[in-house]
C-alpha cells in the first residue's frame, strides 16, 4: 500500500530537480548561444529558443521534454539556409539530449 505512492512522491521531487540537471542547463546554453549567434537564419534562432522553453518546462517528465525539444531541433537541422556550423551546432545538441534518453 505505502509502495506506489511511495514511489509517485519520490518521482516528483527527482522531476522538479531534472531542469537543473548538468548535461541540461549544458543544452540550454548551447541553444541560447545558437540562438543569439547572427548569422544564424532568425526562424532557426526562433526554434532554438522554442527548443529551450521545451526543456525548461519544470512540470513535464523530461524524457518528454527531450522527444520535444529533439523534435524542434531536428527540423531546424533540416533548413537548406542554414550555415554549416549551425546544422553541426543543432547536430551536437541533438546527440547530448538523446544520450540522456
Amino acid at each position: 500500500m505505502n509502495g506506489p505512492s511511495a514511489a509517485a512522491g519520490a518521482r516528483v521531487p527527482g522531476t522538479a530537480a531534472e531542469p537543473g540537471r548538468p548535461e541540461v542547463q549544458r543544452a540550454v546554453r548551447s541553444l541560447v548561444e545558437l540562438a543569439d549567434d547572427a548569422s544564424v537564419p532568425r526562424n532557426v534562432r526562433r526554434g532554438a529558443l522554442s527548443a529551450k522553453e521545451e526543456l525548461s518546462k519544470p512540470a513535464v517528465a523530461l524524457d518528454v521534454r527531450i522527444a520535444s525539444a529533439v523534435y524542434v531541433l531536428d527540423d531546424l537541422a533540416n533548413d537548406p539556409n542554414l550555415p554549416t556550423h549551425g546544422r553541426t551546432a543543432i547536430w551536437s545538441i541533438i546527440s547530448s539530449l538523446e544520450s540522456l534518453q
